[in-house]
């Protein structure tokens, strides 16, 4: 039967909107699916024979997000770890120089595989940052990237954050159960507190944090490991580093959540350097140790965790 040309227009309006609606509807979707999809990779200078080092771009959240990745040059399956770094776009993001060096340098010499995000908008990356809101998806869509890399033993990933990568570490672990040991260096914890003795970090929190305007205490809150320690996997074994001289990072910060982990039995340990500023630089040899030495322990060798239980005489 032939369509009236009024029949006609309204069909092929109908067809139309429906498109439009299938590829709203479908399109997110579509961007999820390819979500830790490697887009380009190429290899940058390492500066060592123990390990190679490449720049990546990755798809997160349908969005290109910048990562470097580390490998140990001789053949083999290796322990995988996560690296979470401090800062924000405009402070401390990283680039090839810092990517593969210092830490990083040193757990890949060590025999494992470091990879580790620029975050949304930070160092070419797309999209825009959330100082611990859905830039966390730039960490956890980390994982199924390394599932297609040939060195990497995906059952033994690690995870290690610094300054605000601590925050992100938290997120990280309330959201997977895969992270089977963890360390947070001048970690933090408590936005609040942050907040209240540095002045300085209302701008970040402006400048990053969604509706910080209308959502303050939530929004800080939502980013705030001590109010949600309950919420963090709970066979993940977390290491705590935090010098008693920071003044970023408060040390009551690692002491509050010293204190939410051990109400909630959550195996952890805590470590405070006397004197030592962000970052602990003051103890970088002692810290490389006791960071390799937690890796090896809960990571590479799968040690277990003594009962939490009293026990004893």
């Amino acid at each position: 039967m032939k369509r009236s040309p009024i029949a006609s227009y309204i069909f092929a309006l109908l067809e139309s909107a429906l498109y439009l609606f299938l590829v709203s509807a479908l399109f997110p979707l579509l961007a999820l699916a390819q979500d830790g999809k490697i887009l380009s990779r190429a290899e940058i200078p390492s500066g060592s024979q123990a390990f190679h080092a490449e720049e990546f771009t990755y798809s997160s959240d349908g969005l290109r997000i910048v990562g470097y990745l580390l490998m140990p040059s001789q053949a083999g399956k290796y322990p995988c770890i996560i690296y979470n770094h401090g800062g924000n776009p405009k402070f401390n993001s990283l680039n090839r120089e810092t990517a593969v060096r210092g830490r990083n340098a040193l757990l890949a010499s060590s025999g494992y595989v470091v990879i580790a995000s620029q975050y949304r908008e930070s160092g070419g990356s797309e999209g825009h940052d959330e100082f611990g809101g859905r830039d966390v998806n730039d960490v956890l869509n980390l994982l199924p990237m390394l599932e297609h890399e040939p060195s990497c033993d995906v059952s033994r990933i690690g995870i290690l954050g610094v300054s605000r990568g601590g925050m992100m570490t938290y997120r990280t672990l309330t959201k997977t159960n895969r992270i089977r040991a963890a360390v947070v260096l001048s970690g933090m914890s408590n936005l609040p507190l942050n907040l209240k003795s540095r002045a300085d970090m209302l701008e970040v929190y402006q400048t990053y944090i969604p509706d910080f305007a209308t959502r303050k205490d939530q929004a800080l809150a939502e980013r705030s490991a001590v109010q949600w320690a309950d919420k963090i996997n709970a066979d993940t074994p977390i290491f705590i580093l935090q010098g008693t001289a920071d003044w970023r990072v408060l040390p009551a910060e690692a002491l509050e959540m010293s204190e939410a982990l051990l109400c909630n039995k959550h195996p952890f340990r805590l470590a405070l350097f006397e004197g030592g500023s962000h970052g602990l630089p003051e103890y970088k040899e002692e810290v490389d140790r006791v960071v390799i030495n937690w890796f090896n322990d809960y990571l590479r060798d799968g040690k277990k965790w003594p009962s939490l239980e009293p026990h004893g005489k």
